[in-house]
This record gives structure tokens, C-alpha cells and sequence, in this order.
């Protein structure tokens, strides 16, 4: 039986309908396309998450339609109490005949008991869902071997694909983004299979927890290059929480950090960022973060400060060893300043000077005097300058800059405020670059105070930005490593992103960093570059080819041995704070002249995945 249907289409609507549609039996001729429906009859007696992703990688044109529909939960207890009875009573009255058990039925009665006490129990409710394929071909014979290869797939899978024999028009229809199921071969499922169906899992990554089938909690980086499935990374579920960023500039980076911090502030993660080029002021602004300009007039961090904790019933506390530790980081700030380390004699004069100055503030090793002013960088100077000795001298002359000349603006004074929001963001761009690692050493030293906190716990993440500023030297290299190392037990993840990969990857520090990181995200690489990263990550030929020829966001998501190529993806509204495209910033709301505030802008639009 063959049926034409033809008419005339308005010029507008010709571009998306057909002049003609043939019905056959089992396939449809849509113009030149070649058309054929599916509905699956018989499922797997189990699924893991992502289950459904076979069907979305096919290499063929494939339709993959589910519709599904809320059984109420009163009709779901009926329908499952009277299901049950009739598999328990099929099962005694083989018994009571002496026939042998059916392994089908008992496993069937076996599941429906467990289904049965999840609903009684409210951890679950059951949906009726019509699962269709259609797919496409170019000719007859075409669509013969499309046929055969799905059929062989959907086995594979113990899926059970029936043809809409004498339906094909409705199976067609059923497929299209319509919410019509004109086939109605409807399955119950529960709210687990349900959700391990949707594509948020990628078969490339293991999922977070694999006995459980849940929705993953993490955040939605873009789309699978190989599948076009949805790449949903949980960074918290991992064996840490630290991820690493490489790329060179212009791959994407800065792009990508912004996106997961969008997102993750959805999900209530606390974030700071370290930002050395001003790029994250319009999302601070959007979301009502703190912005913390380092380098303006009247903008202060005191190196002296002590790790003082505001506890919840408003007492003020601090770690047993305040004093030491803040020494001790006096050393790292002054070989990160003098961009050298110290030698033996001037760590002993240093260590000498810092507890000198600290008594004269009246700060000493009793921690009730822990809550005093504490002493300013100049103060330390002038100590040096009273010991005497050529070693205090030099030392004091070498500290002259920061505390009385042209760099003093970071130091002059006790800290401007105590940086407090759910974004807390330090810009490093008005900070002169002798200062800038200095300054970043400092913004880190702020941050950990607020992620060690015990009073305070709840998900954190610290982003340094251009990450080279420390790994070129020693000291801060040293700091950055020892925060990877100790921030997963504060609940905290260190993000570490950088375009100049050999300051990384070319000391045992940097590669400390990356080994510490459980996920690793590979942007496109300088063909400079590309052999360190091949040696360091041990990629592949393909791989190594993919990172030189990698679009902007594109890139690769790692975490061990298993890795998913990915393209990052934005919603107009998430682009309109995250580009960095000057042209693009240029026809963007300026700040309110008066106000300095941004204009409010619309980010309520909807996410679309687009070919």
C-alpha cells in the first residue's frame, strides 16, 4: 500500500516542509530522505547511568524520541499490588503442580517487591515512557542497511525494537519535537532508570558514584565532541576536588573558569578568584560578589595580619601556633618579593626581626594578645634597621621599596576590610608587575585563612588565573603546592589555569600541582608546548592532533585515565558576562557613571544546543 499526500506550502514554511510525503508499510519517503520507525518493546532488567548513550553516538542520521508521562501515585500502588498477585499467584500454582520455577517470573516478583517497598517508602515514583527511534537514509537500499545496523545495536543493548508496521506516518510524527506519541507501546519505569536515561553522564567518564543511578549533582561543562551527549562533571565527588586548566592563549580558558564558577555558584559553592587581567569584574557585579581592586589608592592586605576565626557565637579564635606560622610566611612573602630566596643568615636575622615586631605590637606567644593590632610591614623594617649587622641592614635596604618607596601602596596600612561574599574576586591589573606575584602570594594567604576556617564549613573554590605568576618561583611554588595538597581536607578545590605551560610543566613543583588535580582540562596547545603535554599526560597520536587543531572552547576533560573530548557551551545570558571578545564587550552595557554599577542585564534566557 503506497499513499501520496502533496500540498501546497506558503514560501515561508518551504523550507522546513517537505513536497511530498510516500507512506509505505514500514518506511516513509519524505522528498529525497528515507524514513523508518522503531518503538522498543522490551528493555534490560538493569541500567547504569548514560545507558540510552549508545544510541546517541550511532554514526548514522538517528531520531532517538522518549516521552513520558506521571503515573499517579495511588493508581502506581494499585497497578503494582494487583501485578504483584498475579505473579505470586502464578508462581504457587506452579508449585502446587510440581513444575519447575520460571527464573523469568521469580526475577520479575523479586523486582517488583523491591519496587513496591521504594514506593511505599517514597523514594521513587513511576512514569509510563514510549521510547521510538527513527532513522534516516539517502536511498532504499540505504535504509535496508541503517535498518540492520540499528536492529543489531538495540540488541546489543537487550533492547527489543519492533517496526510501527502499518504506522509508519504516526511513528514519524512520534519522533519530531512535537510531545505527540501517536504509537502509545508504553513501559513503566521508575525514577531511577528514568533518570540514568537522560544524557548528563558520559559513557567517557566514570560516574561519580556507580551504585548509584541519580541524576549527577556536578556542573554542565558542554557537549561530547564524539557523542553530542552533555559532558556533567562533579568535581566534589572525586578523590579531590582540584582541577587543573591548560591552554594557550585564546584557547578558551578564562571562558571555561567563568562558566563552572557561574555554575557552581548555582549549586552553592563558595568561590574566590584570583584575577590578574580584570575580567571577572561584570560577573562579580551581576551576582552581587565582592570586588577587591588591588593596586587603587585606599586598598590595603597586611601581611601581618593574624589567621584570627570569627566563630558562630561571635568568639574570635585562632590556630595554636598563629605566631609560627605567620612567620613563617613572612619568609615565603620576602623571597617572593626579592624574587630570590633566603640564605641561611637572613632567615635567622628575618625570624629574629618578626618576633621582635610582633612584641612590640604586643602580640606574643599568649593567645590573648593574638586579637591586637598587628604590626604593618614598615614596622618590620624599622626593627631590621635596629638590630644592627650588615645581614638586618641589607635586609632592611631590600624591604625600603615596599614600605617607603615607589611599592609601599600594597603595604601602607592594615588591610582594607575583610573580604566576606559567596564571590569574592581580587583583581590584580592596577598592581605593578614586580607586585603581582606578591600580590597573588597575598590573595592566596587571604583565601586560606577563609577556607581553613573550622567554624565555617561548607563547599569552596580558590581560582588563580594565569597561574605562572607563582610557579616561576620557588617560594610561591611551594605555597601553591602546599595548598593543593591540604585543600581537600577543608572541603576546598584549587583551580590552576594557565596559557604558559612550561613555568608548569617544567619544575617538580608544577607537575606536583598537576598530579594533585583529579581533573585536568586539556584546551588547544602551542605546537611548542604540545610534546611536554604529549610526555606529561600521556596522550595519544589522535589526541596530540586534536589539542593543535582544537577550535576556541574545545578541548579535552580528564580525570586518570579516562578522557572526553568536550566543546564549551554558554546560554546567551551566561555569554553576555563571561566573553572576553573585545567587540563583543564593546556593544555590552557600560557601567553607570555615577553608580559605577552595571546596568542589569537579561540572563534569562534558555540554554539550546545547537548544531
Amino acid at each position: 500500500m503506497t499513499t501520496k499526500s502533496r500540498r501546497r506550502q506558503p514560501a515561508a514554511a518551504s523550507a522546513f516542509a517537505p513536497d511530498a510525503i510516500e507512506v509505505h508499510p514500514r518506511h516513509l519517503q519524505i522528498g529525497g530522505d528515507w524514513v523508518a520507525s522503531f518503538a522498543v518493546t522490551g528493555y534490560p532488567r538493569e541500567v547504569h547511568p548514560g545507558w540510552l548513550q549508545p544510541l546517541l553516538t550511532y554514526p548514522g542520521r538517528l531520531d532517538v524520541s522518549l516521552h513520558i508521562q506521571p503515573v499517579d501515585p495511588r493508581v502506581a500502588a494499585d497497578r503494582l499490588r494487583k501485578q504483584l498477585g498475579k505473579l505470586e499467584s502464578g508462581r504457587r500454582h506452579s508449585a502446587a503442580h510440581g513444575r519447575l520455577a520460571d527464573p523469568e517470573v521469580d526475577a520479575a516478583t523479586e523486582d517488583a517487591y523491591d519496587l513496591s517497598d521504594r514506593l511505599a517508602r517514597g523514594e521513587g515514583r513511576l512514569f509510563r515512557c514510549g521510547l521510538y527511534l527513527t532513522v534516516h537514509a539517502a536511498s532504499e537500499q540505504e535504509l535496508v542497511e541503517e535498518i540492520s545496523a540499528l536492529r543489531a545495536l538495540t540488541a546489543s543493548l537487550l533492547m527489543d525494537a519492533k517496526p510501527t508496521t502499518y504506522r509508519s506516518l504516526q511513528g514519524w510524527i512520534t519522533a519530531l519535537p512535537m510531545g505527540l506519541d501517536q504509537i502509545g507501546m508504553t513501559r513503566t519505569f521508575d525514577t531511577a532508570a528514568l533518570s540514568a536515561a537522560f544524557p548528563f553522564t558520559s559513557p567517557d567518564l566514570p560516574p561519580p558514584d556507580p551504585t548509584s543511578a541519580s541524576t549527577a549533582a556536578g556542573v554542565l561543562y558542554g557537549w561530547n565532541l564524539g557523542s553530542q551527549g552533555l559532558v556533567h562533571w562533579d568535581r566534589f565527588a572525586c578523590e579531590n576536588y582540584n582541577s587543573v586548566i591548560l591552554g594557550r592563549s585564546g584557547a578558551g580558558k578564562s571562558y571555561l573558569v567563568k562558566l563552572e564558577t557561574l555554575r557552581s555558584l548555582y549549586r552553592g559553592v563558595e568561590i574566590a578568584i584570583i584575577d590578574p587581567e580584570d575580567e571577572y569584574a561584570r560577573l562579580a557585579a551581576a551576582v552581587g560578589g565582592t570586588y577587591f581592586p588591588l593596586g587603587t589608592e585606599g586598598i590595603h592586605l597586611n601581611p601581618m595580619d593574624l589567621p584570627i576565626h570569627t566563630r558562630p557565637d561571635g568568639r574570635r579564635s585562632a590556630p595554636a601556633d598563629a605566631v609560627t606560622r605567620r612567620s613563617l610566611f613572612i619568609h615565603t612573602l620576602l623571597s617572593v618579593l626579592f624574587e630570590q630566596p633566603l640564605t641561611a643568615d637572613e632567615r635567622a636575622v628575618l625570624d629574629q626581626a618578626v618576633t621582635a615586631t610582633y612584641q612590640q605590637a604586643g602580640i606574643t606567644d599568649d593567645a590573648r594578645t593574638w586579637t591586637r593590632h598587628a604590626p604593618l610591614l614598615s614596622d618590620l623594617r624599622a626593627v631590621l634597621t635596629d638590630l644592627g649587622g650588615d645581614t638586618a641592614r641589607e635586609l632592611a635596604s631590600r624591604l625600603q621599596p615596599f614600605t617607603d618607596g615607589a611599592f609601599r601602596g600594597l603595604f601602607d596600612g592594615p588591610t582594607t576590610m575583610p573580604p566576606e561574599g559567596h564571590l569574592l574576586v581580587f583583581s590584580l591589573r592596577n598592581l605593578p608587575d614586580e607586585l603581582k606575584s606578591a600580590g597573588t602570594l597575598l590573595t592566596l594567604d587571604t583565601v586560606w585563612r577563609r577556607v581553613s576556617n573550622p567554624s565555617t564549613r561548607r563547599p569552596r573554590l580558590c581560582v588563580v588565573d594565569e597561574a605562572w605568576l607563582l610557579m616561576h618561583q620557588q617560594a610561591g611554588a611551594e605555597f601553591l603546592w602546599r595548598m593543593a595538597k591540604s585543600a581537600r581536607k577543608h572541603w576546598a578545590g584549587l583551580t590552576v589555569a594557565t596559557q604558559d605551560v612550561g613555568d608548569v610543566l617544567g619544575t617538580d613543583l608544577g607537575k606536583a600541582v598537576i598530579a594533585n588535580a583529579a581533573t585536568q582540562i586539556l584546551l588547544r596547545q602551542a605546537p611548542q608546548a604540545i610534546d611536554d603535554i604529549v610526555h606529561t599526560f600521556a596522550l595519544s597520536e589522535g589526541e596530540r592532533q586534536f589539542l593543535l587543531s582544537a577550535d576556541t572552547g574545545q578541548g579535552l576533560l580528564s580525570t586518570g585515565t579516562q578522557r572526553v573530548a568536550l566543546q564549551a557551551i554558554a546560554s546567551d545570558g551566561e555569554h553576555e558576562l563571561i566573553t572576553t571578545d573585545p567587540a563583543e564587550l564593546a556593544s555590552l552595557p557600560k557601567p553607570n557613571d555615577e553608580t559605577g554599577e552595571f546596568a542589569e542585564i537579561d540572563s534569562g534566557h534558555d540554554l539550546v544546543l545547537d548544531d
